[in-house]
């Protein structure tokens, strides 16, 4: 199933059934701009980018792509390329700026002109309800370390269900909570700049709760769209095959893997990431276990390279022979493969999409044309991985790519760029690079084999 040449589209497309969902991803903060009209209250990454020196490049969000004026104009774009779904986040602070209590009127009305306009051009909108904007004033009260903004975010679950519930295929509860606990609150190099061990794994219990109970709540609401989370993963590799780096990286698949999958699916932390914590574990109540643990309709996995540790951390990726991206991470689509077939494996998951997946790299633009033949190459190895890893019995919905736009790129600022659609920053100007006419490419052939097999079907 894997094709010889990864750019061969023909081989590639054959790889995938006919309702294989194909898309592109963004999210709020990286994208809309307009961080202070028509009502929007302050998200944490608003105010962690005045924080001095924390973005490579001294930039924010307060512009990013405009998508919030030039919406019409991307959703046209994103139908141009022909993909089955678009997945989007809500920005928190924009349709309720507090967190709790009043609602912004003009904020929702945004996002139903968005998943409108998406429908009308035959697209399917994929809704995230937190893609790491948390509102300043939770954020003030405590946030994802203090147990009240779990109810808070369960309300807001309840209110965007309600108002776009009835036109979105799916609704994601939380993007990447390791982020959100990890880089937000241990290194603290993510928003809100927290440095503590203990608080940034109660806040990774608080997300997963969240998740758990908001699940619970849009059921009994009646909600019909997909319920789900996505979580970014790897497969981490011990460096040599030492009894040392053997044990680091059991403990840093337990941190980064064991740690949000097993409450998911097993109704447990594991005990050995417990042990390791000691007094960093989290607080929990009777009752979160088996509320994080609610059914899911399908999980959503983000993933961009592999990990590889060593108890000594001497371990170098220059010397691997891997070419890296512009973030410095491995290019190693095999890892994808390895990922999704372990979590089969090991867990007994709904059908899974790829939610993200892409690479960084320096664009050239040059007579109106931005070659990137190293994204191109990044890209279409990963779907045939994806479709290696349908070869073997992983219950795959769909792929989709990070990113639809180059955007603010969080603590990187605006000098990592990851979209298959280059954005000229001082014109807001949109420039389809090669990566996307070559993901179109691949889609119209998925389409062509699909519209054969419909007329095969119908005895035509």
């Amino acid at each position: 199933m894997t094709p010889s040449d990864p750019l061969d589209t023909s081989a590639a497309s054959a790889a995938f059934p006919d309702d294989f969902v194909w898309g592109v991803a963004t999210s709020a903060f990286q994208i809309e701009g307009a961080s202070a009209e028509d009502g929007k209250g302050a998200s944490i990454w608003d105010d962690f980018c005045r924080q001095p020196g924390v973005i490579a490049d001294g930039s924010d969000g307060r512009t990013a792509c405009e998508h919030y004026h030039r919406w019409p104009s991307d959703l046209d774009l994103i139908a141009n390329l022909g993909v089955d779904a678009y997945r989007f986040s809500v920005s928190w602070p924009r349709v309720r700026p507090g967190g709790g209590g009043a609602w912004n009127e003009k904020g929702l009305d945004f996002y139903d002109r968005l998943v409108d306009g998406l429908l009308q051009r035959g697209v399917t909108p994929y809704l995230t309800l937190n893609h790491w904007d948390l509102p300043s004033e939770l954020q003030a009260q405590g946030g994802w370390a203090h147990r009240d903004t779990v109810h808070r975010f369960v309300e807001y679950a309840c209110g965007m269900a309600e108002r776009l519930g009835d036109r979105v295929a799916s609704i994601t509860t939380h993007n990447e909570p390791w982020v959100v606990a990890m880089l937000g609150h241990d290194s603290g190099i993510f928003a809100p700049g927290v440095r503590d061990r203990a608080t940034a794994m109660q806040v990774s219990h608080h997300l997963l709760l969240s998740h758990g109970l908001a699940l619970q709540a849009l059921r009994q609401s009646g909600c019909r769209s997909q319920l789900g989370i996505v979580l970014n993963l790897s497969p981490v590799q011990p460096a040599t095959s030492s009894p040392e780096d053997q044990a680091r990286a059991r403990l840093e698949d337990g941190l980064l893997l064991r740690w949000y999958m097993d409450p998911l699916f097993k109704g447990a932390y594991p005990a050995d990431v417990l042990a390791f914590l000691g007094a960093d574990a989290p607080r929990m109540e009777a009752g979160d276990l088996a509320a994080m643990a609610a059914p899911l309709d399908f999980l959503g996995v983000n993933y961009y390279t592999r990990a590889v540790v060593s108890a000594d951390g001497s371990w170098d990726k220059r010397r691997s022979g891997f070419e890296l991206t512009d973030m410095d991470w491995e290019v190693y689509p095999q890892g994808l493969t390895e990922l999704l077939v372990r979590l089969h494996h090991d867990y007994p998951v709904p059908p899974m999409f790829v939610t993200e997946n892409g690479g960084a790299f320096k664009d050239g633009y040059t007579d109106g044309r931005v070659h990137d033949a190293d994204r191109t190459r990044y890209i279409a190895q990963h779907i045939a991985a994806v479709g290696e890893a349908l070869r073997q019995g992983v219950p795959m919905a769909g792929y989709m790519v990070w990113s639809l736009l180059d955007n603010f790129e969080w603590a990187s600022g605006y000098e990592k760029r990851f979209g298959i659609v280059h954005v000229d920053y001082a014109t807001q100007q949109r420039t389809l690079k090669d990566s996307a006419r070559w993901y179109r490419e691949f889609l119209q052939r998925c389409q062509a084999a699909r519209d054969v097999n419909a007329l095969a079907g119908a005895g035509v």
